[in-house]
């Protein structure tokens, strides 16, 4: 799924593939938001992205989507 965060005076923002389910996301960013923590997220290449949590201006987090395979009608 795809993950967008938006961090405070920075004009572009993060944007990685997770494998993470949203649910363990969202619990993820609430906890970095409400203790002043940082926000860790581990991208689908095995990445670490780390951003302070009282930096985070907004996550958006995409919908889980099942992938296509193969041909046919949309």
């Amino acid at each position: 799924m795809e993950i967008k965060i938006g961090v405070q005076n920075v004009g572009r923002e993060i944007v990685l593939e997770s494998n993470q389910d949203a649910e363990t996301v969202a619990n993820v960013v609430g906890e970095a938001i409400k203790g002043g923590s940082e926000l860790r997220l581990t991208d689908d290449k095995g990445r670490l992205i780390i951003v302070p949590g009282n930096a985070l201006g907004y996550v958006e987090i995409g919908a889980e989507e099942v992938r296509r395979v193969g041909f046919g009608q949309f």
